[in-house]
């Protein structure tokens, strides 16, 4: 049994176990994603109460004998973000981004630190939909589903910002004659690579990430669009 003491985490998810108790799914530095059981958490007298709480920076303990541990302490270390309306609808999106595309027991320190910085932006009011799309691009590549972005995929020469693509989620860019369904520009696919993202860039990036995901999710479509 391995004892896990004080590890920065955010809670993704949560749900009931038995009467009192939850299983909470977590966003934690060093272990990944991980769910641990919280006995009592329901409970009116629980300590965690209030605190097991989506987008609060925490510090969990933990026991870990299986899969499935045992929340053993919790306590939140600051603030959580102030989100409200259009970030609120943002950061749960991201929780459920990570809930599908992450496997339990696989460490990402650098999606913990991205997911942490983007919850910060959003609280400050930054324009939500670029921010989205890097984070959408960066979870992409820790999981193993980089985009490649910056040439073609049939014959690797550079993309080009005036020309027209399609992208195939398995492949790449690959060079069309003009613009049309599904078709997304040179220029908004360089702006994605360059992490540049410009209003004119949103919609057609929307569309391309909603068309990716949704293929490395097996065509199972998520709950909450943005």
């Amino acid at each position: 049994m391995s004892r896990i003491q004080l590890e920065p985490a955010y809670i993704l998810h949560s749900r009931s176990f038995r009467e009192t108790s939850l299983i909470v799914e977590i966003l934690s530095r060093e272990h990944g994603r991980t769910a641990v059981v919280a006995r009592g958490a329901k409970s009116a007298r629980s300590r965690w109460k209030n605190i097991l709480q989506p987008f609060r920076p925490l510090l969990l303990s933990w026991t870990q004998k299986s899969e499935l541990g045992t929340l053993t302490a919790a306590d939140q270390v600051a603030s959580p973000p102030p989100l409200q309306g259009q970030s609120l609808y943002c950061g749960l999106y991201m929780n459920e981004l990570l809930m599908r595309l992450l496997h339990r027991g696989d460490p990402h320190r650098e999606v913990f630190e991205r997911y942490r910085h983007v919850l910060t932006e959003l609280s400050a009011d930054e324009a939500p939909q670029p921010l989205l799309r890097v984070f959408e691009k960066h979870l992409l590549e820790a999981v193993g589903y980089a985009l490649v972005l910056e040439r073609e995929y049939d014959s690797g020469v550079d993309v080009q910002p005036e020309r027209w693509y399609e992208y195939k989620p398995d492949r790449g860019a690959v060079a069309c004659s003009g613009p049309g369904d599904g078709r997304i520009s040179g220029a908004a696919l360089l702006a994605l690579h360059a992490e540049r993202i410009k209003d004119e860039h949103l919609r057609e990036l929307r569309i391309l990430m909603r068309s990716v995901i949704g293929y490395h999710l097996g065509g199972k479509p998520l709950k909450s669009l943005s």
